[in-house]
């Protein structure tokens, strides 16, 4: 955490020095919330393709456990941009603030509901009165998520708590110890505990058809997200990273995933290069061809985040503020 404050605060520095929305500028710090996950797997794919470069960009890729917290980092104008779900650019309209997808990677959110087999009681969403529910942090997407599904089911906002737990190993460890009896991730993290037995699956939002069934449309979730401000001012650097982006989804689409995790660096297969690979052929299908927001998904979002969110009673929400497909629509 101390280095990630310190490479912040040089970001920050750096950019005041050299003078942050000058036209010339291409250098871009974008915060990914959790740069590991496999539904952020365009953002450290594209670097490892060497598609940044190509564009000739110099680009940072900084990760953060939740899509908030990077979110938030993004605000404060540490960073340009974030790798999270889109849904946090409808949330921070009704707080008055504009930001906006520039590229949207996904059309499902790749997220599972795990319950732990210690806890047979839980057979449903409706079972989770008084349950402790893991979340990646409080105000993330897997929160907004789990709130919706909870109230959908008849288990009211103050009935179950969310625990920030983060991915990965601190969401295992958390299920371990009965920190949470159930909760919500991604891959890999959720082949390593089906793996073990620790767990298993509740509501499965890895493809597009599980989100429909749980959510009731298509919903765009991994997204390039900015500030709609700086989307204005750069545009050329903004239209370098459509380019990427949709450069590293035409990758996705066309090679398997065995293909694709040979790419990545070791460390992202978490030494079980069998399961990561399975996970991703199995769920790479949640990405998007080209970027462009999938129709009505933007109104299933809206219609989820109205489920539970006490932000947007009363709000009116101007959607076609929330995304842009002007870039993607210009790759080549």
């Amino acid at each position: 955490m101390k280095f990630k404050s310190t490479l912040l605060a040089s970001v920050t520095l750096a950019a005041l020095i050299t003078g942050v929305g000058a036209a010339r500028a291409e250098k871009i710090t974008l915060m990914v919330g959790g740069l590991e996950k496999q539904i952020y797997l365009p953002f450290k794919l594209a670097e490892q393709l060497g598609y940044y470069k190509d564009e000739g960009l110099d680009v940072d890729l900084l990760t953060e456990p939740s899509g908030v917290d990077a979110e938030d980092e993004m605000l404060a104008g540490a960073v340009q941009g974030v790798g999270g779900f889109y849904d946090h650019c409808v949330d921070l309209q009704s707080k008055g603030k504009f930001v906006e997808s520039v590229v949207q990677m996904s059309q499902a959110p790749g997220e599972v509901e795990l319950v732990s087999t210690k806890h047979d009681e839980i057979k449903s969403m409706a079972d989770m009165k008084g349950k402790s529910l893991g979340v990646t942090g409080l105000g993330s997407s897997t929160n907004f998520l789990t709130q919706y599904l909870a109230t959908k089911n008849g288990v009211k906002i103050g009935e179950f708590t969310s625990v920030a737990v983060g991915a990965g190993n601190t969401f295992i460890a958390a299920m371990q110890q009965d920190k949470i009896q159930a909760g919500m991730t991604t891959e890999p993290t959720i082949t390593r505990l089906l793996k073990t037995g620790e767990a298993k699956i509740l509501v499965d939002m890895r493809t597009k058809e599980g989100a429909m069934a749980a959510l009731g449309g298509t919903y765009p979730a991994t997204s390039l997200y900015m500030p709609t401000a700086w989307v204005d001012s750069h545009k050329a650097e903004t239209q370098k990273l459509a380019n990427v982006f949709v450069k590293t989804l035409r990758f996705i689409n066309t090679h398997t995933g065995a293909e694709i995790a040979a790419k990545m660096p070791k460390d992202y297969l978490v030494g079980d290069p069998e399961g990561y690979v399975k996970a991703l052929d199995a769920g790479k299908g949640m990405f998007t061809a080209n970027g462009v927001m999938p129709q009505g998904g933007p109104e299933t979002v809206l219609a989820v985040l109205s489920g539970f969110s006490k932000n947007l009673q009363g709000k009116t929400i101007d959607l076609s503020k929330t995304y842009t497909t002007e870039f993607v629509k210009n790759v080549k």
